[in-house]
């Protein structure tokens, strides 16, 4: 993905994609990938949501990795943790959160 215009569609995509996780639930980065047109590009994701602005409304912490947990450390590990549990969702002290019951999937609530 070294195209400029490449890199700004796949980004549109999946912002467009986390934009529309609703309040209380997660979705993981292959999942918000796939969803966005890019299967395979899970760790892309992650990578576009390290740069995100301070003060960026993209409900950033409502992604989580494959295995239902923050992937994040340290303050940002808390920072996740604590947005998540702010939106009703339990978790874990390690920061495992059930996929069976909170993962998002489109065209369901």
């Amino acid at each position: 993905m070294a195209h400029s215009d490449d890199k700004q569609q796949f980004l549109a995509q999946v912002f467009t994609v986390i934009h529309q996780i609703p309040p209380g639930k997660v979705s993981t980065y292959g999942d918000v990938a796939k969803m966005a047109g890019y299967p395979g590009y899970a760790r892309h994701v992650g990578k576009a949501l390290g740069q995100l602005p301070k003060g960026s409304t993209l409900p950033w912490f409502r992604v989580i990795n494959s295995k239902g947990e923050i992937s994040l450390s340290g303050p940002d590990f808390e920072r996740q943790r604590s947005e998540l549990v702010a939106e009703g969702i339990p978790i874990s002290s390690s920061g495992k959160i059930s996929l069976r019951c909170y993962r998002w999937q489109p065209g369901s609530m």
